[in-house]
Formats: C-alpha cells, sequence, structure tokens
C-alpha cells in the first residue's frame, strides 16, 4: 500500500491526449484513479492509447474507469453503437437480455483499457418521467425489480473481469432537482426508504465492490442539513455500519452544482475524506489537483489511512486489459447492435433511445 494520499483522487481529464503539461502534472499527483468522459473519445486506438498511458505514468495500477449504462449514459456511444438502457431492458421484459448487456459491456471495458464500470445504477423509478436525472437509467419501478434485473448486469459485469459500482446511494428516487445544478433535500420517512431505497442497497452492500454517494439530502437519515456525499451518518454509521458494506466509497463528482453551490473547495475535500469517502471525484476542475493533493495531505491520518487502504485492497481485484485489435473491438460492436435489435426491434434499434432528445447539456453520473 502506498501513503501517497494523491491515491484518494479519481480525477477526469482535459483532452483525447495527454499534453506534456497534464502528464507531469498527473506523475506529481499520482492519483488513484482516472474517469473518462465523452470529451476524451475519439477512436477507438486512440481511446487504448490514451488508458495505456495513463497505466504508463502510475506508480501504482490505477483505477480506470467510465459511466457505461446503457443508452445517454453510454460515453462508448460515441465511438460505436450505443447499447439499450435500463429502462428499455426493463420493458423488454427478457432478464437474459440484461445479463448479455453486462457480459458485452465486461468484455469491451476491458477491450479499452477500463477496470471499473460506474454502474449498476440501483435507483427505484418511481416516475419515469421525473426530471431528476434518472430518466432511462432505472431497472425498475420498485425493489424488487431492480434487485432483480440490476442483479443480473452486476453478476455479469464482475463474472466479465470488470468491477462494479452502485449508485446513487442512498437513492436519488424522490428528488425533484437534479444535483448536477442544484441541491435536492428530500422529505420523506424513514420506514418508506426501509421499503424501497434501502432495501434495494442493503441487498447490494455484499454484492458490488464500491458505492457512489449522491449530493442529495434526506432529512429522515441525516438531522444535519448536508449532501450524503459528505455525512458521516450516511457513509460511516448507514452504510459501512447498519449495510456492513466493506467495498469502495467515493463521492459523486464533487464539481455537481449540489456541491460548487454550498461549500469551498478545501472544505469540500476535508468533509468528504472525514465522512468516510475513499475516493473524491474531480472531474473538471484538473488545474486544481495538486491542490487537492495538498488539502489531503494536512488531514489526520487517522482518516486518510484506512481509506489508503481500502483504495488498495480494491485495487488488488482489478483485472488487467486484454489486448486489443480493431478486429476484437468490431465484433463486440457487433454484439452490441444486435442486443439493441433484440431489445428494440429493428425499427426500434435504429432510433437513438428515447430519453436522447431530451438529454441534459451536461454529463450524466
Amino acid at each position: 500500500m502506498t501513503n501517497d494520499v494523491g491515491q484518494l483522487l479519481l480525477v477526469g481529464l482535459p483532452g483525447t491526449k495527454l499534453d506534456v503539461a497534464t502528464a507531469a502534472m498527473l506523475r506529481r499527483v499520482q492519483p488513484g484513479g482516472f474517469i473518462l468522459f465523452g470529451r476524451n473519445l475519439e477512436s477507438a486506438e486512440q481511446l487504448r492509447r490514451l488508458t495505456d498511458d495513463l497505466r504508463d505514468l502510475s506508480d501504482v495500477e490505477p483505477i480506470i474507469t467510465i459511466d457505461q449504462e446503457g443508452g445517454r449514459v453510454s460515453r462508448l456511444r460515441l465511438i460505436g453503437e450505443e447499447p439499450p438502457n435500463a429502462q428499455q431492458l426493463r420493458d423488454r421484459g427478457n432478464p437474459d437480455l440484461v445479463r448479455q448487456h453486462g457480459d458485452i459491456t465486461a468484455r469491451l471495458l476491458r477491450l479499452l483499457g477500463f477496470n471499473l464500470d460506474l454502474c449498476p445504477v440501483l435507483d427505484i423509478s418511481f416516475d419515469d418521467e421525473a426530471e431528476n436525472s434518472l430518466r432511462g437509467r432505472c431497472y425498475g419501478k420498485n425493489a424488487e425489480q431492480v434487485t432483480a434485473l440490476a442483479g443480473k448486469f452486476n453478476d455479469a459485469l464482475r463474472a466479465g473481469g470488470i468491477l462494479s459500482c452502485g449508485k446513487h446511494f442512498p437513492g436519488y428516487t424522490m428528488a425533484a432537482e437534479d444535483p448536477h445544478h442544484s441541491f435536492p433535500i428530500i422529505t420523506r420517512q424513514r420506514a418508506e426508504m426501509e421499503a424501497n431505497e434501502l432495501l434495494v442497497f442493503r441487498h447490494f452492500a455484499s454484492r458490488v465492490d464500491s458505492m457512489m454517494i449522491g449530493h442529495i439530502h434526506y432529512a429522515c437519515l441525516d438531522g444535519e442539513e448536508r449532501p450524503a456525499s459528505l455525512s458521516p451518518v450516511i457513509i460511516k454509521d448507514l452504510l459501512r455500519g447498519e449495510m456492513g458494506f466493506r467495498g469502495l466509497v467515493m463521492t459523486d463528482d464533487l464539481d455537481m452544482g449540489a456541491i460548487l453551490n454550498t461549500t469551498t473547495f478545501e472544505e469540500m475535500l476535508a468533509r468528504g475524506l472525514a465522512a468516510g469517502n475513499d475516493l473524491l471525484m474531480i472531474c473538471h476542475r484538473v488545474e486544481m489537483l495538486e491542490q487537492a493533493r495538498t488539502v489531503l495531505q494536512r488531514q489526520p491520518r487517522l482518516l486518510s489511512e484506512p481509506a489508503l487502504e481500502r483504495v488498495a485492497s480494491f485495487k488488488a481485484k482489478m483485472e488487467p486489459p486484454r489486448e486489443f485489435s480493431r478486429e476484437a473491438f468490431d465484433a463486440v460492436n457487433r454484439e452490441i447492435w444486435n442486443l439493441r435489435v433484440a431489445t428494440l426491434g429493428e425499427k426500434g434499434a435504429h432510433q437513438k433511445s428515447v430519453e436522447n432528445g431530451k438529454r441534459s447539456p451536461v454529463e450524466l453520473y
């Protein structure tokens, strides 16, 4: 295990390749992982070169991750076919297609150099038309349906050598606002959550490799008005204590409006670590990574050392990438197209996902 607190950062990149200055900065900071977005994608060949370059500059094998859910939250649709989203798979009513999706996704990601997929989404869709960033992304309208279908995807993804991440704990389900822009505050009874959102997350606490904590406040879970991602009551007491989760815990993107509008840069890092997070996600303010590492160096070792141990344990489970070839990429891409046809029919497969016509101007997580 390394004692470098840079390992506690999961960071974005500015472009499709590493310029000299960015590469030098990343070598100094030594982030624990990298998260890639549409701005980082140009072609399959370019993407694999980029993930290889990230490994080359890292002293410790890095987490390399992406949001590859299906539908609009499929970063890789910019360089290949778009898989069906969770709602489309749910509505098709064939759990084996969900399993196929997980298997195909794992093979695609390992081919391109990834070792973690930031899914499955474990939120319940009580309203498929809600404007809370979850449209099209939920596997079910109730806890039983989400548990069954997200479980199929999760099991296949992990069996294929890609680690998984349950999100967005403790649930965006009832949010009327989008945390990308504002700070949702939910007034809901604990008993209602136990029968719905928390029931799902309890089930997956021993089945996913990591959990992403949402920027949302539930008054019934935490008496202090703060995002779950900065709450020790939510992370240490509920997730780790009551639910017994032993995996990696990460914040959602700390560059979202829910955080930017409520706290300072230094405060969010200090509070995020103190709350029990192992990875602090900074997707956009790449120029501030050295400052972020300095802030973390000033935090008590009794906070950073357990987090560093959990990052190291997570990394011990990561599988290496597979050898890349254009032929292999094209073959998996054809499988994605065939999955679209099986899910949506020939006519539907030729159309973009229903919700893509209503896409948010920001990339969703």
